[in-house]
């Protein structure tokens, strides 16, 4: 890359107010202080929605910010971008929130963005840009000199970044970069002061020219197991072969595994099938089977007659099945997608990571990374009925510190009597939301629970290690303390997981249109003995899911299915009237059965994340499996306990 940089195109400001964008991609020039509030939170769901991400080529160049909001406006429309002449793009706080697609920042590249202006980036996404070319500041000053004209020399995109993202930024991206690399096998590092259980595992697997190994340093580290889903397996590919050569030589194949399960419901997908996009779904598709038909991966595929006559879905979500069949305490796992962390609930380091990354890892084995801070997260005390680990993350979403991206990047590790109380499904539910928390990853310290559920689920012995915990005083960025029996039931209001409230806090009541319970987060065996206990004791009291008002349960894994068969539990759903659907990411990718199909539409969700448009036009309400299931039998929002108490004997 050129040391002096003349950005000669257009500046957009994503302002929260419609007109204002509109005038812009109009024609007009406008200033800093003509943009007013610059959006916050704008999401990668805004920047490339679901539905268009079914290419994965320069051709995303259409698509770049079709989906942003700005009040309750979307001002932005196909080719605006391209169009409009623009190369910087400026918003405001956590830009780039949510999935960890690289179609949102190759969009952003095919239509001719150079740099991203925010207050700040969400770590993956930040990385993404990297990995491509996109440059990045949270230095208004820059954007100032740019809008006066003037030359940005290429030492201004690197103040800040770690010597290591220096360089690729300095090479034009991680694939130019990592060409000319060597990759020899990892070396340990031993050191002397006291460490937390991320940073061990981290130290185990060290590319051997690591510089330096202080927080905020960037490494390479060896992975374990590397995965890619439908949605990004074609892009992985085309980014791989056009770096590295046709047919490429992986590294270790039987250690990548490729998932179907982000698009496998398309054909029961309202907007898929409305919007005639079916046959881009199968364009997405087809370069997933190639891969998979041409390299020795192992592969999650696609139902057939075998799995369940006639249906439609996978065997199940790739995060789900990474802690159900692969990952072990102690390993390092990456994958295309932001709820990787979930494997982290078995004390593992799992993160997710973008298609460049990805596709290197294919080649050299290793992932790049920062040495992260961790922030401690102590829940003592007992939770109260009802009270769930997605209570506690919707609590800990609202605190003002994560809102505002005061832990972008960071490590939660959950420890506390609380948390120790907890099933490996429970802990795997504030794993995975570490993705909407804005960190790094999440990671419980593994114990007998874990043993046990590796010996329960995959009939393995495992053996604890002493060095698989934290030390006793390591350098922790903040602790966060929960009374445990403070909590009650939460809700996310619709727009963001951070809107949190309490439940009881509502002031009116809210009806609902649809309740959802399923996705990586809430499809698990627990979730679904949840689920169970409140349509199992309304059944008792001649209750059955509210007329017109239709509740979706959709199994993470068909392992999960298979044990609600075996507790019996498909009958009391069957009488209770739920529909029920096969694995697959669905509603909450917006591509399956459960979406809202109007603007008008409130849902009530178990889902991760209720971002603009991220389940179907509607508003989506986050909740916890149990009040999903209550509010499904009230036909409002509610909570069991409530609904227990209101309920005639």
């Amino acid at each position: 890359m050129e040391d002096i940089i003349r950005f000669d195109g257009r500046v957009l400001f994503l302002s929260d107010d419609p007109d204002i964008v509109r005038r812009q991609i109009g024609g007009e020039s406008i200033t800093r202080a003509q943009a007013g509030a610059l959006r916050d939170n704008v999401s990668t769901d805004e920047i490339t929605p679901v539905t268009v991400m079914l290419t994965y080529d320069e051709r995303l160049g259409r698509y770049p910010y079709v989906g942003f909001k700005a009040g309750n406006e979307m001002p932005i429309g196909e080719h605006d971008v391209r169009r409009g002449g623009f190369q910087v793009t400026v918003a405001g706080k956590r830009y780039g929130k949510g999935s960890s697609r690289e179609s949102s920042p190759l969009a952003e590249l095919s239509a001719g963005i150079r740099l991203i202006v925010a207050e700040s980036f969400e770590r993956i996404y930040q990385q993404n840009c990297d990995n491509i070319g996109i440059l990045t500041t949270t230095d208004f000053g820059v954007l100032d000199r740019i809008l006066a004209g003037e030359a940005i020399p290429i030492t201004e995109f690197l103040k800040g970044r770690d010597a290591l993202t220096q360089q690729i930024i300095r090479s034009g991206g991680l694939l130019a970069y990592s060409k000319f690399a060597e990759w020899p096998a990892p070396v340990a590092r031993t050191d002397a002061r006291a460490r937390t259980l991320v940073e061990k595992i981290m130290a185990q697997r060290l590319h051997p020219g690591t510089p330096g190994t202080e927080h905020g340093d960037g490494v390479f580290v060896k992975v374990d197991w590397r995965f890619s889903h439908d949605y990004f397996t074609g892009m992985c590919a085309h980014l791989m072969h056009r770096a590295f050569g046709e047919p490429a030589v992986l590294h270790d194949p039987a250690r990548i595994i490729a998932f179907q399960d982000h698009l496998v419901l398309a054909g029961q997908s309202f907007p898929h099938v409305s919007q005639g996009l079916l046959p881009d779904v199968a364009n997405l598709t087809s370069g997933h089977r190639e891969f998979v038909a041409r390299y020795p991966v192992l592969a999650h595929g696609q139902l057939t007659d075998d799995g369940e006559p006639g249906a439609e879905g996978a065997d199940g979500i790739c995060h789900a099945l990474m802690a159900e069949r692969y990952a072990l305490p102690g390993q390092i796992v990456i994958g295309t997608d932001s709820h990787t962390p979930h494997a982290g609930a078995l004390g593992c380091l799992a993160f997710g990571a973008g298609a460049t990354d990805i596709a290197n890892s294919w080649v050299t084995g290793y992932v790049r990374c920062k040495v992260p801070q961790t922030l401690r997260i102590e829940i003592d005390g007992e939770l109260a009925p009802g009270v769930t680990a997605k209570d506690v993350v919707l609590h800990l979403l609202r605190l003002d510190t994560i809102r505002s991206g005061g832990a972008i990047g960071l490590v939660f590790e959950y420890a506390g009597s609380a948390v120790r109380a907890m099933s490996v499904d429970e802990r795997a539910t504030l794993t995975n939301m570490v993705a909407e928390l804005g960190g790094f990853t999440g990671i419980v310290a593994p114990d007998e629970k874990t043993v046990a559920f590796l010996k329960a689920r995959r009939g393995i012995d495992f053996t604890l290690e002493p060095w698989m915990t934290s030390d006793a005083d390591p350098a922790y960025h903040d602790v966060i303390r929960i009374d445990a029996a403070s909590l009650t039931p939460m809700l996310a209001r619709p727009g963001d997981p951070g809107n949190g409230v309490a439940l009881a806090e509502l002031d009116t009541p809210v009806p609902i249109d649809i309740a959802y319970g399923g996705s990586c987060t809430a499809g698990k065996r627990d979730d679904f003995d949840a689920y169970h206990d409140v349509l199992s004791w309304g059944l008792a009291r001649g209750l059955r899911v509210a007329q017109g008002k239709p509740l979706f349960l959709q199994f993470g894994t068909m392992d999960v299915r298979a044990y609600c068969e075996r507790q019996g539990y498909l009958k009391t759903f069957e009488e209770a009237g739920v529909t029920l659907i096969m694995p697959g990411c669905g509603a909450c990718a917006n591509c399956g059965p459960g979406q809202s199909t109007s603007a008008g539409q409130v849902t009530i969700s178990a889902i991760n994340r209720n971002f603009p448009g991220r389940s179907g036009p509607g508003n989506v309400w986050l909740a916890s499996p149990y009040t999903v299931a209550a509010s499904a039998l009230a036909g409002h929002i509610v909570s069991f306990d409530e609904l227990k108490a209101t309920a005639t004997p």
